[in-house]
């Protein structure tokens, strides 16, 4: 039932992964998304893998203790089988023991594999790991590119608009009024100051006659 759920859920994640996807199509982060994505699911495949093996290596031990155990069982019967001169018992003790030794012997050397292939596989599952780290960095790079590409499209869209154009047209129209109403400010000052001035003049000329 897990499994069914499992696949519903990832069937459901695919789908809007791709509705996604076809969204930001003319993206190209859209590609490498959807490339990370699938290294993601190897990575965690890879996990799982790692995980069954810790699991073989631990029944491996099991089976090899087991085994170990029954030949110390079977070396104590075959000396009781000798000391109490039971042919029978010695022979088909001896045949066992026999066969458990082997199967030691076999298991020993499944469990120096199965380390020597945990090891590897720890390995290649790190450095998988490592690769999709880069990946992430990667992308990164990519977004932050991206985004730095499309500010400055935006502002050569704004500087090279025919809006900016207008703009210093409006600016330098704006600057020439102020600048001449500057200049009759001035003037009007100026001419007040003059007029103020002969008005002084001509009531000290009344006053000395």
């Amino acid at each position: 039932m897990a499994n069914i759920f499992t696949r519903i859920k990832d069937s459901v994640m695919a789908d809007l992964h791709e509705a996604i996807d076809r969204k930001e199509e003319k993206n190209p982060i859209a590609h490498v998304n959807q490339y990370i994505r699938e290294c993601e699911q190897e990575v965690k495949k890879i996990k799982r893998l790692v995980e069954k093996q810790y699991e073989i290596k631990h029944d491996i031990a099991k089976e090899s203790n087991h085994a170990k155990m029954m030949v110390e069982k079977r070396k104590r019967q075959v000396q009781l089988a000798e000391e109490m001169q039971e042919t029978d018992l010695l022979s088909e003790a001896r045949v066992e023991l026999e066969q458990f030794e082997a199967r030691v012997a076999h298991l020993n050397e499944m469990s120096d594999k199965s380390v020597k292939d945990l090891e590897m596989l720890e390995t290649k599952y790190i450095q998988m790991k490592q690769k999709l780290k880069d990946l992430y960095v990667k992308r990164l790079e990519l977004r932050s590119r991206e985004n730095v590409a499309r500010t400055k499209q935006g502002m050569n869209k704004v500087l090279e608009s025919e809006l900016v154009s207008k703009s210093a047209s409006k600016f330098a129209e704006l600057e020439s009024y102020i600048e001449r109403l500057e200049q009759r400010v001035q003037t009007d000052y100026r001419l007040h100051t003059l007029d103020a001035r002969f008005q002084e003049l001509e009531k000290k000329a009344t006053n000395s006659n």
